[in-house]
């Protein structure tokens, strides 16, 4: 298995002007376009917090979209991706928003 076709999965909080059904319904968009599982959610805190799995160089591309782009009114500040691992199978199915 080549390194991009290898399974990661990562977790993500993205800080700033992100709340909302926008920025949600685009992260689930990408993710999907890119061909990644995973979830999104609001926090009380401001943030927007997730996880994706797929293949690592998706999952980088992801991380990109996540930290720079986001959705057309979204104001990302910072992005913060932890418990980076690689996996043998996708535990997920689908890309979903958790409330």
């Amino acid at each position: 298995m080549s390194a991009g076709s290898q399974l990661v999965s990562v977790d993500f909080e993205i800080f700033g002007h992100v709340q909302g059904v926008c920025f949600r319904m685009y992260t689930e968009k990408e993710g999907l376009r890119l061909g990644l599982v995973g979830w999104v959610k609001n926090t009380h805190g401001g943030t927007v917090v997730g996880q994706v799995q797929g293949p690592a160089d998706m999952v980088e591309e992801m991380k990109v979209w996540l930290s720079k782009e986001g959705s057309p009114s979204s104001r990302i500040t910072r992005a913060s991706f932890t418990n980076h691992r690689p996996i043998e199978r996708l535990e997920i199915s689908g890309f979903k928003t958790r409330f």
